[in-house]
This record gives structure tokens, C-alpha cells and sequence, in this order.
């Protein structure tokens, strides 16, 4: 059932006259007016514990007649850019609203919706903006309104947010793969719709209001929405899938936008693997056909890229590229526990309702123990270590890459040096030591190979990435272990 805004309008003019999240224009269209009010109403609803704040063109401020409007943000430029584009370049990554035009009265009529600031207050031009009775207003640096705004949209959960409300019984249900969750929870389906609903509220899939309506929720998309378009807050978090033929960006030869939610990560993976090669051994008596990476990494680093994602960056997605020789994992946010430590230290997550679901939904476990898994399987097939890198900036982003399998010979020094700096790693992880012997191991070599790999641990001293646990043992019994250890 599509949106009534006639009757959003007339609750909000009923509604607003002691309100800081509703802010009413006739047809003003200046940019920067429009930029520090978005920032001051975010910021303002999640003070005030509200869905959404919002800012209407057509009424007049002091009568709250509605009059109509010529503003039309479609057509609206500044700078000879688009409206909406130039505001999403000036509003800092966590800020999410939306335009709609509609008629009231037979007069056009422009709503922004405008939803609550999370992880980080909303800045214009680098300014955090609040409400002050009519007027928006900077936030004062190192002022007692800063350090309270920063404390509760630091806690205000970016999954908890609606993604779509004022639906019916029958249209929340049909939105979401609610099967799914019944199905991967291991929890019988009930029989009667009301129940089926009760358990979605629980986990705050979905919520009521106080209409008795539902919303759904940004949570209960992310995971379930059988298709995320539908959901303008959670469209561009959907999982895209990019091959290309060859080694290079300059050639996709198959794209794909992963519509449905991340829950049903079996699809997913079986979707990846069809586009990832394979490679065939002759045994002794058998052609065995080998997988070109070894799905426990690839599903690992797929629940990994979604479930850590920064989700307060709006306006970027994971995304999953796959070349002739690798395949890269990129998601927006860096890691929360520093690269180097990704194997030993404890877990952390930056979106612990999704986090634990995924749990309870078999994406994945919170025992901080998916790096561990990737390395192992990585070592175990003896490809390179996976290769980390993060960006900085205003959209900050991390990448994973798998590399297909390289014999020693074949890698690079540094893809050596990284080899062994994460087998110690790994080692110690359970309550090992590298050695010598375990290294050759790790690489697939002959004992022939011991010099080599004794090579190796001395420039892998030298550059501080392991240490000797004795340097005065004796040479062939010589153990290692991480530099930081």
C-alpha cells in the first residue's frame, strides 16, 4: 500500500508545533540552507528519539497553510551539479535522506525525509548543525551539547533504524524471506501470521507502531528483504558481483547485484564459486578436479566483508571482484582491530545486532576465529597469505585479496615475507611456534628446501616481523613466533 503523504503532511503541520525534527519552507532553495538543516534535523531526531525528521516546502512557517510550491529538488542545481548530488558530496557519509514531491490539495507539495544521524553526528561542510528552537545552529566545539550529541548517536544503531514503514500485516511479510529465518534458526514456523510477527519483533526485524502498522526495519532488509531496492536505505548495501576477463578492471564480462538479503549465504557462495576456476590433478589412478581457492576462505571472507561493513557510510556496498589469478573483497569501513592483529586479537564488530543474528543464522561465528579459519585453509592449499589494504579519507574502505595457488618459486619476496609473518601468527594462535619444518610445510617443500626457508625466517628477523622464543638455542632447534608476541 503505497505511502498516504497527504495525510504524513497533515500530522506533521498538526503535530509540529513544539517540535525540533520539522522544519516547513514555501519555495526556498538555497543549497547551503538545505545542507546545515539536513545536518540539524539528523542529528536532532536522534536526540529526540525520533524515526525521522523531517523538512516540508509548501506550507507557510507561521500559519502552517498549505500554499504549494515552485521548488522542484529534481530539476534544482548549485554549482551546476545536481541538487542532491552537491548535498551528498558536502554532508558527511552517514547522513541518509530522501526527496519525495506529491500534491496536497490540488498544490505541489516537496517532503525531505530525513533520518536519524548514527555511529557519528551529521556534518555540512565539515560542521555538525543542531536545532535550537526555530533556528539551526553550529555545535559548539568541546561544548556539553558535542559530547552529548557524540554519545547518543554513538550508540544509536544503524540497524535498529526503519528501512520502510506503514505496512500492513500482509506487506511487511511479503518484503521479507521471512521463511528463511525460521528455517536457519532452526525454530518451527508458527501457524498464525500474529506469531510469525511476534518473533520478527523480537529480533527486531520488524517493528509496530503505534499505529499498528509495521516498519521494517534496516536489520530485517539487510538480512531478509527479498529485494533490497525496495528499501531506499539499505539499496546500495546490496552485495555486487563483478567478473572480468582478465587481470584488469577495463574488462567485466558479467555484473551482478546480489538483490536478495544476506542471509541465505549458501546462494551466495554457490553464485561466487560457479565464477571462480578450477584446476585438475592426475593421482595414481584418479583426475581429481581442484577448487582454484578454497571455499572455506571465500565463504569466511564474504560473511566477513558483509556482517563488518561500515553501515553508516550510506553510499557504498561490499563488493566481490573476481580476475584471472584473484579475487578481491572490498566493503566500506576499516578494520576495528589493527590488521597485523587480525589472527590474535579478540574479536570486535562495529554492528553487533547484525553480528549476532549472523551468528544464530550459521553466517558465521563470533568467536573471533574467521581469520584464523582463512589463513588455515589458505596455508592448507598452499596459496599466498591473503593481501590486506585499507584506505583512509572520508569514505574509508577495506580490501581482501586471494591470490590462486603460486609455488615458492613463483612468489614474490614480499608474498614469502607475508607467508611466513602469518603462519607465526596462526602458530601461535595455537599455542605453537614456527619452525623451520613447519614453514617447509606451509609452502609444500622438501627438506631439501631447509635453506631456503632458513633465508627466509633470518630476513623475516631482520625486518621485525617474527622473533627467535630462544636466540640462544640451538640452530635446528630454533622456534619463532609473531615480533609482537
Amino acid at each position: 500500500m503505497p505511502e498516504d503523504y497527504e495525510e504524513l503532511i497533515a500530522r506533521l503541520i498538526a503535530n509540529s508545533s513544539e517540535s525540533q525534527t520539522v522544519e516547513f519552507k514555501e519555495s526556498n532553495d538555497d543549497a547551503f540552507m538545505i545542507g546545515k538543516d539536513i545536518s540539524a534535523l539528523a542529528n536532532s531526531a536522534v536526540i529526540e528519539g525520533q524515526d525521522y525528521a523531517y523538512m516540508v516546502w509548501g506550507v507557510r512557517d507561521d500559519t502552517h497553510e498549505v500554499v504549494g510550491t515552485t521548488f522542484n529538488p529534481l530539476t534544482a542545481k548549485h554549482s551546476r551539479q545536481e541538487l542532491e548530488l552537491w548535498l551528498r558530496l558536502k554532508l558527511s557519509k552517514n547522513a541518509e535522506f530522501r526527496f519525495i514531491r506529491t500534491m496536497v490539495q490540488g498544490k505541489p507539495m516537496v517532503v525531505l525525509r530525513i533520518w536519524p544521524a548514527a555511529g557519528y553526528p551529521v556534518s555540512f561542510d565539515g560542521t555538525e548543525y543542531i536545532r535550537s528552537g526555530t533556528s539551526t545552529q553550529p555545535v559548539a566545539k568541546n561544548s556539553q551539547r558535542e559530547q552529548r550529541l557524540w554519545e547518543i548517536t554513538k550508540s544509536e544503531s544503524f540497524e535498529d533504524q526503519i528501512a520502510l514503514q506503514w505496512l500492513h500485516e500482509d506487506e511487511a511479510l511479503s518484503l521479507l524471506d521471512w521463511d528463511r529465518y525460521f528455517k536457519q534458526t532452526d525454530t518451527p514456523v508458527p501457524a498464525s501470521r500474529a506469531a510469525i510477527l511476534h518473533f520478527l519483533e523480537t529480533d527486531r526485524i520488524v517493528k509496530q507502531l503505534d499505529s499498528g502498522q509495521y516498519a521494517v526495519t534496516n536489520l530485517g532488509a539487510l538480512l531478509f528483504a527479498t529485494d533490497m531496492q525496495r528499501f531506499p536505505t539499505v539499496a546500495r548495501k546490496a552485495l555486487r558481483i563483478i567478473r572480468y576477463d582478465g587481470s584488469r578492471r577495463s574488462a567485466p564480462s558479467r555484473s551482478k547485484i546480489w538483490s536478495a538479503g544476506y542471509a541465505d549465504m549458501d546462494a551466495i557462495i554457490d553464485y561466487v564459486e560457479a565464477l571462480l576456476p578450477e584446476r585438475e590433478e592426475i593421482g595414481r589412478a584418479l583426475r581429481v578436479t581442484l577448487k582454484g581457492y578454497p571455499t572455506l576462505a571465500v565463504r569466511e571472507l564474504v560473511a566477513n566483508m558483509l556482517i563488518h561493513q561500515d553501515l553508516t557510510i550510506r553510499g557504498a556496498g561490499p563488493l566481490i571482484e573476481i580476475f584471472d589469478g584473484r579475487i578481491e573483497f572490498s566493503n566500506p569501513g576499516n578494520s576495528l582491530i589493527r590488521v597485523e592483529r587480525l589472527v590474535n586479537d579478540p574479536p570486535a564488530t562495529r554492528n553487533p545486532r547484525l553480528a549476532s543474528l549472523a551468528r544464530r543464522l550459521h553466517m558465521c561465528e563470533e568467536a573471533g576465529s574467521g581469520w584464523d579459519k582463512i589463513i588455515d585453509a589458505c596455508e592448507e592449499s598452499q596459496l599466498p597469505s591473503p593481501e590486506i589494504q585499507q584506505s583512509e579519507g572520508d569514505a574509508p574502505s577495506m580490501s581482501v585479496r586471494l591470490l590462486q595457488y603460486k609455488a615458492f618459486a613463483d612468489m614474490s619476496g614480499e608474498e614469502r615475507r607475508q607467508a611466513c609473518y602469518w603462519h607465526a601468527c596462526i602458530q601461535y594462535a595455537n599455542s605453537q611456534s614456527l619452525t623451520n619444518a613447519s614453514l617447509r610445510e606451509r609452502f609444500g617443500m622438501a627438506d631439501s628446501g631447509a635453506s631456503q626457508i632458513s633465508r627466509l625466517i633470518r630476513e623475516c628477523v631482520d625486518n621485525g616481523l617474527i622473533r627467535p622464543v630462544d636466540a640462544d638455542a640451538a640452530r635446528k632447534k630454533m622456534r619463532y613466533v609473531p615480533a609482537w608476541a
